[in-house]
């Protein structure tokens, strides 16, 4: 009853229903500070598109054109079906002039795609105990191994051959292992297709293989891109120890209120006068499905009242802190004066940024959206859109995964599933 109220009402007036439900969910709290909220273009209500009462829409529009807009959004061509969206209408009505055109921010080289190809490289959670295991038959990757011990100080080869998986887990082991682990995939590429690599017009890592993918396409040495790891884990693992906190997956419908669940829970912890809060859309993964992340007091609440916010399944992730967030703020610093004192150079192949999807221009623009990073979302679904989209009967690139897992394959077939068929994991 609530639900087809809401949809019945002007935008002032939903506004109050969003009062109501704040009320419902925690009675206890004011609701005068509760922003107003606008629908954003993908029909859900975010962090990003709140409006406070008496500011004008025009105001908020104020950074960004809607062109721009549609740019930084996510398209739904070429997904996936799945039970959760079968019946659901994307945003963009297939071929219409509203869906945008992403070739522009990838490199498309005037050849027939199938020659060229595209490597993603993981982040955290692909790790297992004997990763790796495999890879050390191919030339200069037990080497890899050996020089990554000495500068981190302790065998990263033994841990990821035995672990214990509790060791390996931790941020500040995690990181450099799948680092080490994805450009070692990179090396049996290298024997065994060598012109996968030559023929590369394209790369992209999830968050910690962002910078295996800068590492890849000549920006750092290999030595100062573990440098760079390191001090990144152990700024990322001290800025988690600050506050408890995590990341949730949370898998979605077009009638989820999934922006305004993680206002609401912010406004909870703040409430309670914790010293950092933030709670916030941290990955976009694909369709229907992101990951949030925040106090553990902000999940926890999201948790307790599912129901009232619609969201349809929830999954705490095994990781100890609240990545690409504001609670990652202290890591900002470290990353900026390790990045100051190691070399950077302009990528030699086209590496696409977490933070927005675009293509790296050069050395400075490294330096300055790298550390942002980690308290920024990873566009992921963003990122493959502009990768991928194409015409209809223009075929896709061949894609490697290279590190542990298969995480990104899988995420690409949700995301597009033609792509996808041309997809393959090294190093799984």
């Amino acid at each position: 009853m609530l639900r087809q109220w809401v949809q019945r009402l002007s935008l002032q007036s939903r506004a109050h229903a969003d009062h109501y439900l704040f009320r419902t969910v925690c009675p206890k709290f004011s609701t005068s500070s509760i922003p107003f909220r606008r629908k954003d273009i993908t029909g859900e209500s975010t962090e990003d598109s709140l409006i406070s009462e008496g500011e004008s829409i025009e105001k908020n529009f104020t950074h960004e054109t809607p062109k721009e807009l549609l740019d930084n959004a996510a398209q739904y061509d070429n997904t996936v079906d799945t039970p959760d969206d079968m019946w659901t209408k994307g945003p963009y009505p297939h071929q219409s002039k509203y869906s945008q055109s992403q070739a522009k921010h990838s490199k498309r080289p005037d050849i027939d795609p199938r020659e060229t190809s595209i490597i993603l490289f993981p982040g955290q959670g692909t790790q297992y105990v004997g990763m790796a295991k495999d890879l050390l038959q191919y030339p200069s990757v037990e080497e890899m191994f050996q020089a990554a011990s000495t500068i981190l100080g302790y065998d990263l080869l033994k841990m990821c051959l035995h672990g214990p998986l509790e060791s390996l887990t931790k941020t500040v082991h995690q990181q450099p292992a799948i680092f080490v682990t994805s450009l070692a995939a990179v090396e049996k590429m290298r024997e065994e297709r060598p012109s996968s690599l030559e023929n590369c017009v394209g790369v992209a890592g999830f968050s910690l293989g962002e910078i295996t993918a800068l590492t890849f396409a000549g920006v750092f040495s290999f030595e100062d891109a573990i440098q760079l790891v390191k001090v990144r884990a152990e700024a990322m693992q001290l800025a988690s120890e600050l506050v408890p906190s995590g990341m949730m997956t949370v898998m979605y419908g077009p009638d989820s209120r999934l922006g305004f669940a993680c206002s609401v829970a912010k406004e909870f912890c703040q409430h309670k006068e914790l010293p950092l809060v933030d709670c916030r859309i941290a990955n976009y993964l694909y369709p229907h499905c992101k990951v949030i992340a925040g106090n553990d007091e902000a999940l926890s609440f999201i948790e307790s009242n599912k129901s009232d916010f619609r969201l349809r399944r929830l999954k705490r992730l095994p990781v100890s802190g609240a990545f690409h967030t504001d609670l990652m703020s202290p890591a900002v610093a470290p990353l900026q004066e390790i990045l100051k004192k190691i070399k950077v150079e302009k990528p030699l192949v086209p590496v696409h940024s977490n933070i927005d999807g675009k293509i790296y221009k050069n050395a400075a623009e490294v330096k300055k959206k790298l550390p942002k990073q980690v308290c920024s979302p990873v566009k992921w679904e963003q990122t493959m859109h502009i990768i991928y989209e194409r015409s209809q009967g223009v075929p896709f690139p061949k894609t490697y995964e290279c590190g542990p897992g298969n995480s990104l394959k899988n995420m690409l077939k949700m995301i597009n599933a033609k792509a996808c068929d041309s997809c393959t994991s090294i190093g799984s």
